[in-house]
């Protein structure tokens, strides 16, 4: 291995033939960001000291599924590896950003041309497991989405609280909301959807010519309403939803499943994050174990 793969990338696969400047940029929580300009034009890179490229490799999985899209703008990937003193890097395509507040309506409306676009025959799931924010996100293909979403989002979420926390009370209740999904999705269509599966203000911004650019995805395919899952620190408006409903009309019970994928976010918020999500996640159970009197 290369003292140095990042840079062995860009001067050969990369086309540059000189680096002209490395900086950092502000990057999440979990890994570190840096921007490389070189002769043939910058790029973007992501690296971890203590994790594996799998991490990586599903983003990148993720965001050339969307990018294939040609609908919503997303980084375009170009390379996952190792680093030689352990952990692992992504490079992708550099986007200048510009305003990170934009037009509303054309993010609606083309992650809805993204939804309509990109389907899979292979039903809910995604092709490998990747992570949301750092927890594990479980993507076996399952024919059904209710089953799906109880087992693989709900579910697992609901099991890491109860080892985590030993939380049996929020796993119990949990657990007898996941069984008892079926009448929120009377009457519902559900189409197995790319879905970026991360979808809050931090992950989305404009660039230079306004267009909206999503970032830092958690793909899956999925049913395209848990996409607003982050919606409560996502900033989407009337506008977003009237452009997002004319690509793809609302289906009925909408509003009655909006908390629903509100959840699994909240739920992996308490399991990363501690206590202060906890009372979000109980109350929307318990609302809805009222709701359908189980």
């Amino acid at each position: 291995m290369s003292d140095d793969p990042i840079r062995e990338w860009i001067l050969s696969e990369g086309k540059a033939t000189q680096i002209r400047g490395i900086s950092p940029i502000g990057g999440g929580c979990i890994n570190r960001a840096t921007r490389y300009d070189t002769d043939a034009g910058s790029f973007f890179v992501k690296t971890n000291r203590s994790i594996g490229p799998s991490m990586f490799e599903g983003e990148s999985l993720g965001l050339n599924a969307m990018y294939q899209t040609g609908s919503i703008r997303v980084p375009k990937p170009y390379k996952v590896g190792s680093l030689p003193t352990g952990g692992s890097y992504i490079i992708m395509e550099f986007i200048e950003f510009g305003a990170s507040r934009g037009n509303q309506s054309a993010l609606g409306r083309k992650l809805a041309e993204m939804h309509k676009a990109a389907k899979s025959e292979k039903g809910f799931g995604f092709h490998v497991e990747n992570t949301i924010g750092s927890t594990p996100q479980i993507n076996t293909w399952t024919a059904d989405w209710i089953e799906f979403y109880a087992e693989h989002r709900l579910g697992y979420q609901l099991k890491l609280a109860r080892e985590q926390y030993g939380d049996s009370t929020i796993y119990e209740r949990g657990q007898r909301l996941a069984k008892n999904l079926g009448p929120l999705f009377r009457n519902v269509v559900i189409e197995p959807c790319l879905l970026h599966g991360d979808l809050w203000s931090g992950n989305i911004t404009y660039d230079k010519n306004g267009e909206p650019v999503i970032l830092d995805p958690a793909c899956y395919y999925g049913h395209n309403e848990a996409e607003f899952g982050m919606s409560w620190c996502a900033g989407f408006g009337g506008d977003f939803y009237k452009a997002y409903f004319q690509v793809m009309p609302e289906q009925p019970g909408f509003e009655q499943r909006r908390d629903l994928y509100m959840l699994y976010h909240y739920l992996n918020h308490y399991n990363l994050f501690g206590s202060g999500y906890r009372s979000s996640a109980m109350s929307i159970i318990d609302d809805y174990l009222r709701l359908l009197n189980v």
